[in-house]
């Protein structure tokens, strides 16, 4: 019989979180560790993994995800039974004005980055028979608009990275999902929060017509990282406030 009192719970659980200085990470470490798991924060910025691990009795780890030696290092010390990943990075410039910098910059970090702790962290669990791994897509895996080209592209070509490893990952128990959030208050919307108009416009097109806060993406981590997913695997989780279930704005007269 399934105990359904603890289809949350990941008591005996190792996740690692990275990219948990700051954000949805941060939230998401803190949400997993009230869940029981053992929780690795790891973070480019140590001082704030640390800040992070004390908050919720973790340990911290400093990692730069673009570091491949690094990222597989960490992989081969913990055997994660969780594995959360949310770094990213966004240069809004309209198609002419970026950049092959630009582009190297956010496919590093988005896309090839994402590749080397998909594979590092998956090649272990596929070994143990076991485990969830949990990457942040973007409602602009779907979705986009003027700037947000080379973002969007990588956002999209997360998700079915990640599509794939579940693929191929599924026969060994390992289950592999995205969240996609919509509008999120973290460090990476900074600029247009700091834009009341810009700020204003991405409230409005959401069905609960707000911004989201980084704590509520925690509930779908969880969500995915235990029992009550058990099987679901390949899937992109919208956590959007309807931003990709709504076209337009306008209600019509009675």
């Amino acid at each position: 019989m399934t105990a359904y009192e603890r289809l949350f719970r990941l008591d005996g659980r190792r996740a690692v979180i990275i990219g948990s200085g700051s954000g949805i990470g941060r939230e998401a470490a803190l949400a997993l560790a009230a869940h029981g798991a053992t929780v690795v924060c790891a973070d480019k910025d140590l001082q704030t993994a640390r800040d992070t691990a004390e908050r919720c009795g973790g340990t911290a780890r400093e990692l730069d995800v673009l570091d491949t030696e690094a990222v597989r290092a960490l992989a081969g010390e913990i055997a994660a039974d969780v594995l959360v990943f949310t770094a990213a990075t966004n240069v809004r410039k309209r198609l002419l004005d970026y950049t092959s910098d630009d582009f190297d910059r956010v496919v590093g970090l988005n896309l090839r980055a994402s590749f080397e702790v998909v594979r590092a962290f998956g090649a272990g669990m596929v070994e143990r028979g076991g485990g969830s791994i949990i990457g942040f897509a973007s409602i602009r895996a779907t979705v986009t608009e003027p700037g947000q080209s080379v973002y969007s592209a990588t956002k999209a070509g997360l998700v079915q990275l990640l599509r794939t490893a579940a693929a191929e990952f599924g026969p060994y128990g390992v289950r592999v999902n995205a969240i996609a959030p919509g509008v999120v208050e973290t460090p990476l919307t900074k600029q247009i929060k700091d834009n009341p108009a810009w700020y204003a416009a991405y409230a409005s097109k959401s069905a609960l017509g707000r911004w989201a806060t980084a704590e509520e993406m925690a509930g779908a981590v969880v969500y995915l990282s235990g029992d009550a997913a058990s099987f679901v695997t390949g899937s992109v989780l919208y956590v959007d406030g309807g931003w990709t279930a709504v076209d337009g704005r306008f209600e019509p007269p009675n």
